[in-house]
C-alpha cells in the first residue's frame, strides 16, 4: 500500500514509483527509452538515452582497372623481339628496302655530282662568252666570210672586254710526211691571234702559247685531243704541215666551251699568211663581255661585224650547251629515280609479307600477352614498331650503299662527291612511311586475335 486514495498503487513495472517508466521520456510515460530492469523491484538504473540512427549503405569507391602503359623503351624492346629471333628473315626483308633506297641515293648522287662538275666548269669558264661565225647568204645560200676587220669592230662595242680570233687554213696536219695527205685524223689547222688564250680562259697543259715572236715562225700549239691523235706527248716534237715541219711549242688543256679548239692545231696569224697563203678572213670571233651586257652585245654583233649583210653572221653562246647538258642530266636522273621508287615499293611489299608471317607464327605470344592484360592498342603498336624498325634498318643500309656507290663513281670520273641532304632525309622518310603502311594490316590483324583462340592455336 502507498497510502494514496486515488486508486494508483505506485507500481508501473519499472521499479519506480514516480510515474517515469525509464523510457527517456517524461514521468508521464512518454518516450521510447530502454531501462535496466533489475530483480527485487526497487528503483531501477536507466541506460544513457541514445538517438535512433537510420541505417545507411557504406560508401564504396570502385577503381577502374587500367592496363599498364608501355614506355618508349618497352615499346622498342617488344618491337625488336621478333627481329632478334629471326635475323636471316630480317636481313632478306631489309635487303629489298636497302636496294630501293640505294638506287635512289646513287641516282641522285651521281646526277648531282655530274651537275656540280658542269656548274663548276661554267663558273670557271664563265657564261659571258659569245662566238660570231660566218653563215650562209640569204639569197645565194653560199658560205660567206667575215670581214678582216670584224674582230676590231666587235671589240669597240660597249661592254666587250676581250676578243680572240681564229681562221681556218686549208692544210692538213700529219705526224710525218710519210702519212697520206688525206689522213687528217679530224684535226683542223687554224690561224690564231695571241689574245685567243685569254679570251677563252684556257690554260696550257705544257709548253707556252703563241706570241709575237713565235707567231711569225713555223711553230704550232696543239689542242689536247689533237696531241693524242698525233701521238705528241710534249713540246719540242714536230708535225708536218703544208710541206714543212712545224715545231710543237705547247699543248692546251681541255676547253669545254670551245671543243673545236681541242681538235685543232693553232699557228700564228702572220705565219699562216706568210707560209701557207692564209687569206686573213676570220672564221670565228670569240668575245667576252660584261655579264649585264651579254644580251645587248649579242644583238649588236651581226650589224657590227658585217654591216652590209648582218643576216650572214651567226652568234652562238657556247655555255648554252653545258647548261643543256646539266638539264639533261637532271631529266635522266628523274627517270632512274622513278625506277628506284618502284624497287622501294617492292621492298615494302616484302616487309608486309614478312610481318603477316610473323603474326601467324606468334599467335601464342599474342594470346598470352592479351591474357595477361595487354590491350589491342599495345599489340598494334608492337607490330607497327617492328615493321618500322625493319624498314629503318633497310633504309640506313640503303643510304650507306648509295653514298658508297656515288663515291666510287665520283672518284672514277674525277667528279666532286655530292649527295644532296634532301635525298637522304627524303629517302629515309620514305622508308619509314612504307614501313608504317606495310605494318598496319598485320598489326590490326594481330590485335583482332581472340586470346583464347590464340592460346589454343599455340
Amino acid at each position: 500500500m502507498t497510502g494514496r486514495t486515488d486508486g494508483w498503487d505506485g507500481w508501473d513495472g519499472t521499479g519506480r514509483t514516480d510515474g517515469w517508466d525509464g523510457t527517456g521520456g517524461a514521468p508521464d510515460g512518454g518516450g521510447d527509452g530502454r531501462t535496466d530492469d533489475r530483480s527485487g523491484g526497487g528503483r531501477g538504473r536507466a541506460r544513457t538515452p541514445t538517438r535512433a540512427r537510420t541505417p545507411t549503405r557504406a560508401r564504396t569507391r570502385t577503381r577502374k582497372l587500367r592496363p599498364p602503359r608501355l614506355s618508349p623503351r618497352d615499346v622498342l624492346h617488344v618491337g625488336s623481339a621478333g627481329l632478334r629471333s629471326r635475323p636471316m628473315r630480317v636481313f632478306l626483308s631489309a635487303l629489298g628496302i636497302a636496294i630501293g633506297i640505294a638506287t635512289m641515293i646513287a641516282v641522285v648522287g651521281i646526277s648531282s655530282s655530274s651537275q656540280a662538275k658542269l656548274l663548276r666548269e661554267l663558273d670557271a669558264l664563265g657564261t659571258n662568252m659569245l662566238v660570231a661565225t660566218p653563215g650562209k647568204g640569204m639569197f645565194s645560200g653560199q658560205d660567206t666570210k667575215l670581214p678582216e676587220d670584224a674582230p676590231g669592230m666587235i671589240s669597240r662595242i660597249r661592254g666587250v672586254e676581250s676578243v680572240g680570233t681564229t681562221g681556218d687554213v686549208a692544210e692538213s696536219v700529219r705526224r710525218s710526211e710519210n702519212i697520206p695527205k688525206e689522213e687528217t685524223g679530224g684535226i683542223v689547222l687554224k690561224a690564231a691571234k695571241d689574245d685567243l688564250l685569254g679570251t677563252l680562259r684556257a690554260r696550257m697543259g705544257s709548253g707556252t702559247w703563241l706570241n709575237d715572236a713565235t707567231g711569225r715562225y713555223p711553230s704550232v700549239v696543239l689542242g689536247d685531243v689533237s696531241a693524242r691523235r698525233l701521238g705528241i706527248t710534249g713540246p719540242g716534237q714536230q708535225v708536218f704541215i703544208g710541206g714543212r715541219y712545224f715545231t710543237v711549242i705547247g699543248i692546251l688543256e681541255p676547253i669545254p666551251l670551245a671543243p673545236e679548239i681541242e681538235r685543232s692545231a693553232l699557228i700564228g696569224w702572220d705565219a699562216a699568211q706568210r707560209l701557207l697563203g692564209f687569206d686573213g678572213h676570220p672564221t670565228a670571233v670569240y668575245e667576252r663581255s660584261a655579264d649585264d651586257r651579254v644580251a645587248d652585245v649579242r644583238n649588236l654583233i651581226p650589224h657590227t661585224a658585217n654591216p652590209r649583210t648582218p643576216s650572214a653572221v651567226e652568234v652562238t653562246d657556247p655555255s648554252a650547251a653545258l647548261q643543256a647538258k646539266a638539264a639533261t642530266e637532271g631529266a635522266f636522273s628523274t627517270l632512274l629515280l622513278g625506277l628506284g621508287g618502284i624497287a622501294l615499293l617492292v621492298g615494302g611489299v616484302g616487309v608486309a609479307n614478312t610481318m603477316i608471317i610473323s603474326v601467324l607464327e606468334r599467335r601464342h605470344e599474342i594470346g598470352l600477352r592479351r591474357s595477361l592484360g595487354g590491350t589491342k592498342g599495345q599489340i598494334r603498336i608492337q607490330f607497327v614498331t617492328e615493321s618500322l624498325l625493319l624498314s629503318g634498318l633497310g633504309g640506313l643500309a640503303g643510304i650507306a650503299l648509295g653514298g658508297a656507290a656515288t663515291a666510287v663513281y665520283a672518284k672514277a670520273g674525277d667528279l666532286p662527291w655530292v649527295v644532296p641532304p634532301w635525298a637522304v632525309t627524303g629517302g629515309f622518310a620514305a622508308t619509314l612511311a612504307i614501313g608504317t603502311v606495310a605494318g598496319l594490316y598485320p598489326a590490326v590483324r594481330a590485335a583482332r586475335l581472340s586470346p583464347t583462340l590464340a592460346l589454343a592455336a599455340g
